[in-house]
């Protein structure tokens, strides 16, 4: 299993912070840094710099990767453009992880002017078409979302970049398995991990490819304090709007992505409670002090440095690349780099 860390915007790091950073991930022996990619910074050219930084510690630089970029905010030949190029610069060490986003939400759609779509017809479309351009194919492709004529992509030779597809449920999972290099996993549990290999291999069966050869990636969020509710409830609020949405979900939202997937994993009770809560009006401090610490233990780690390396240990287990996804507890680069050092891959093995 190989040991990555990922970054995100909310650790409030400016360029020179995401330079230093980078550089000791590459001192403390991680393998790959990842980010995910909203509508704020690029994370293709993100990527970049970051590989660039670590080739101070390590000459041809760590591998890095986006896990995930929502579809919606590129066309397939952009993706493959952007992926292509940041393969091609950093001699092959980038992964390209592609998602739904909120395709399967009719106001993320409205907000931009999409039409009512299958998400999983959507990422058929792009995970094909995208993964096809990046191996230099020529691509003659109509898809529900997507159709090209005789598509290329004007990289020689071609940037065989990786292609991830961001998946939780079961049919989304067994696409990876059938199209994509890999998947890029969520908030899981360790059963959930297993769970999702059966769905990947079912799809690998389905396609007649070797499932070994489909990569399961994950974050696992860490926050590190000397103070543990301090680390508690900077946690809570890191899960809360993958598992709760910023509003009270329909019945029908609560089938669908992130909330079914916490759901799945047998949370339902208690996240209908945090739904009343918010209904009745509480506010976001309120909700992330009642968050169930049972889900959050599940799923990451809050606490000291003491047990945070066999923590993500037991939670990565039959993971591929097993990603520490730093949430901090305080503002600042101290807090980035105590998660950091506290799962380091020379203390989880």
């Amino acid at each position: 299993m190989e040991i990555g860390v990922g970054l995100d915007a909310s650790l409030g790091l400016n360029w020179d912070d995401q330079a230093q950073i980078s550089k000791e991930a590459a001192q403390l022996g991680y393998t790959s840094i990842w980010t995910p990619e909203s509508t704020g910074q690029d994370s293709y050219q993100l990527c970049l710099q970051r590989w660039a930084a670590t080739r101070e510690v390590v000459p041809e630089g760590l591998t890095t990767g986006i896990s995930v970029s929502p579809v919606m905010h590129r066309t397939p030949i952009a993706f493959a453009m952007a992926g292509g190029t940041v393969s091609d610069i950093t001699g092959g060490k980038f992964i390209m992880g592609l998602g739904s986003g909120g395709a399967y939400r009719p106001r993320t759609r409205q907000a931009l002017g999409m039409p009512k779509l299958s998400a999983l017809a959507l990422m058929r479309d792009y995970v094909t078409v995208a993964r096809a351009l990046v191996n230099g194919e020529q691509v003659d492709y109509e898809g529900e979302t997507v159709s090209l004529k005789g598509a290329k992509l004007a990289i020689n030779p071609p940037p065989k970049t990786p292609v991830y597809l961001g998946a939780l449920g079961p049919k989304m999972l067994t696409m990876a398995g059938e199209l994509a290099d890999g998947a890029c996993l969520n908030w899981c549990s360790p059963e959930q991990i297993a769970w999702s290999r059966e769905r990947i291999n079912e799809g690998a069966a389905k396609a007649g490819r070797d499932p070994s050869e489909i990569k399961m990636a994950q974050y696992i969020r860490v926050c590190i304090d000397e103070d543990e509710d301090v680390a508690r409830i900077a946690f809570a609020k890191a899960t809360m709007g993958y598992a709760l949405g910023s509003t009270v979900p329909t019945d029908r939202e609560r089938q669908l992505g992130y909330r079914a997937h916490f759901e799945r994993m047998g949370f339902e009770k208690e996240l209908g409670e945090l739904d009343d809560m918010r209904r009745a009006g509480a506010s976001n401090d309120d909700v992330a002090d009642a968050f169930p610490t049972a889900l959050l233990k599940t799923v990451g780690y809050y606490g000291t440095p003491a047990g945070a390396a066999s923590e993500f240990k037991r939670i990565a287990q039959g993971l591929d690349i097993a990603m520490v996804r730093v949430v901090a507890a305080r503002p600042g680069i101290s807090s980035v780099r105590a998660v950091m050092e506290a799962c380091k891959p020379s203390l989880i093995g």
